[in-house]
């Protein structure tokens, strides 16, 4: 069997309503799905990381790029492939746009190899060590408004999260110090406190900031602090982790397992939030993977995009071993971003559902049994979102 093609759709729509974080405000839904065809009609789905025009030049690299490097290859070589894609782009960036274009090829050949073989990706990676996967909802996003009405938004928004079924959810902040912390007493007060609720600053703060927003999340007991400062900043990593109680996470920005050596060599983290359509695709999270919890840091994936990334996600959680282990392990779970998302709900030729699942299962998502990644995406969707240059 032969690579034949590899072609990227970049899909855009837009938001019914203006969403935002603390670095931008958006007005547009993007997703980058990769295609992997072969000569014996064999077709690997994957996703790049990177939204609006990332997207577009992310699939000028993979198919201007990392294609003529790979056509004519026999798609199950996966680590071959990966390392040659890699030493031939390693003088034009280690990190970044080329490593997340080289992610959604790599997800596709997994998908491949798992029809290959005859295994859903959870089974060809070992597994599964669970097929139910807890899960998190996240909203709460920034926007234009002002803080009386942040506040009462995110007590309702929180508050259906929990309605919804979702195990835990997790909030934006980023419109500063004194207004964070209020928005996360908002958000305690609104769902109670046994109900594990987290923050995401999406790394604007300075340390010494992040330590005022800290010290109120630790007298919270917020379950965990995302991204709270710059991710090159992994001395003010670990500084927090060392005069917090309140557990930091982070990782979603760095990329392969060099990257990652670093992050946790350092004690920088408390939670490892590997983002696999970005930090090299399935090939290198298993990497990032053994090396979090051969330092003994739990993995929680980051997930954002499209049905793709979810399946993907469930399949990586679901082949994920217990760290430390026992009789009663902490299950890792999965990010599911609530905000509106058609990439999500209607990409799938048989969509997830993944909140239909949340409400019956009481928190829960059950892993694709298809072959590969289990899902297909619907072309003439492909066709319909697709973005015209």
């Amino acid at each position: 069997m032969k690579i034949t093609r590899i072609k990227s759709h970049v899909l855009r729509y837009e938001l019914p309503s203006e969403l935002g974080y603390s670095q931008q405000y958006y007005q547009h839904r993007s997703a980058h799905i990769v295609e992997v065809s072969t000569d014996e009609g064999l077709t690997g789905w994957g996703e790049c990381f990177g939204p609006g025009n990332v997207a577009l030049a992310n699939k000028a690299i993979v198919e201007k790029v990392i294609q003529p490097i790979v056509l004519g290859r026999d798609p199950v070589q996966r680590e071959v492939i990966w390392h040659q894609v890699y030493n031939l782009l390693r003088d034009h960036g280690q990190k970044g746009m080329p490593i997340q274009a080289l992610s959604g090829v790599d997800i596709a050949l997994w998908d491949l190899a798992g029809k290959i073989a005859g295994l859903p990706l959870n089974k060809l990676l070992g597994g599964p060590f669970q097929t139910q996967i807890p899960v998190y909802g996240y909203g709460m996003m920034l926007c234009r408004e002002d803080l009386p009405s942040h506040l009462s938004r995110f007590k309702e928004e929180a508050a259906a999260i929990k309605e919804a079924g979702f195990l835990a959810t997790k909030m934006k902040v980023g419109l500063g110090v004194k207004q964070d912390i209020q928005l996360a007493e908002a958000v305690r007060a609104s769902v109670g406190d046994d109900y594990p609720f987290m923050v995401d600053a999406n790394h604007c703060y300075t340390t010494s900031d992040a330590l005022k927003v800290g010290r109120a999340l630790d007298d919270l007991q917020a379950a965990w602090f995302e991204e709270p400062v710059a991710p090159e900043d992994q001395d003010g990593y670990t500084e927090l982790r060392t005069k917090l109680n309140t557990p930091i996470a982070g990782g979603e920005a760095e990329f392969t397992r060099w990257g990652w050596r670093h992050l946790l060599e350092k004690r920088c983290i408390d939670i490892a939030q590997p983002e696999v359509c970005a930090l090299g695709g399935i090939s290198e999270f298993i990497k990032v993977m053994n090396l979090a919890h051969t330092h003994f840091v739990p993995v929680v994936n980051h997930v954002w995009g499209s049905a793709i990334a979810i399946a993907t996600n469930l399949h990586l959680l679901s082949a994920m071993p217990p760290l430390p282990g026992g009789l009663f392990p902490n299950q890792p779970m999965l990010e599911f971003d609530t905000t509106h998302n058609t990439f999500r709900d209607e990409l799938l030729l048989e969509p997830l559902d993944i909140q239909s699942q949340v409400k019956r299962q009481q928190g829960y998502a059950t892993v694709p049994t298809g072959l590969g990644l289990g899902v297909e995406p619907d072309v003439d969707f492909l066709a319909r979102f697709a973005v015209s240059e």
